[in-house]
């Protein structure tokens, strides 16, 4: 009885390894370089948003199926924030309110997101992305564009992927080539 209160959480584990995929994917130098992500902390966190957001949006297809494990996902997510937050010296009376303002612009983000893609709204996309990810809503429109795609492609390489198959911690983002490319 006392050994299964020491047994592993697979779903949480499972929920840790989608999430470092996650965090893997967005960390690849292609975002920083041909897509002129801002490699800083805002930059970085847009980035992992982005793509759980993405990860989100797949499980919610099945949320019968899905549901208990997109929320690990996300507790995962903000877990990790709180972590890096006091690594990087945030007190313990400012974690709190520092997780809860990136909890709102994570709600931001997903939200407008969303709703760019359930209304296939390119134009609103592209705002969206230049407005957080860039600090500039009329950014570079070809780099804006590249993103959007990628966003695209992503969606739509998710959407072949199994939830089942993510739920046990397994995702397979496409790679995003050079501006040459």
């Amino acid at each position: 009885m006392i050994f299964s209160l020491f047994k592993p959480d697979e779903v949480h584990e499972a929920a840790s390894d989608l999430y470092n995929d996650i965090v893997e994917q967005a960390r690849k130098p292609v975002f920083y370089l041909a897509l002129e992500v801002p490699d800083t902390k805002e930059g970085r966190f847009d980035l992992i948003t982005l793509h759980m957001f993405l990860v989100l949006r797949r499980l919610k297809t099945e949320p019968d199926t899905s549901g208990r494990f997109a929320q690990k996902l996300f507790n995962v997510m903000f877990r990790n924030m709180d972590h890096s937050l006091r690594e990087m010296g945030a007190g313990d009376l400012t974690v709190g309110k520092k997780v809860r303002v990136l909890a709102e612009a994570f709600y931001g983000r997903v939200s407008v997101y969303g709703a760019a893609l359930d209304s296939d709204d390119q134009e609103a996309l592209l705002k969206a992305l230049g407005r957080n990810i860039y600090d500039d809503e009329a950014y570079d429109r070809v780099v804006l564009r590249r993103l959007a795609e990628y966003i695209s492609h992503t969606e739509s390489d998710l959407s072949s992927q199994s939830v089942d198959r993510l739920m046990l911690g397994i995702v397979r983002f496409p790679e995003l080539q050079s501006a040459d490319a």
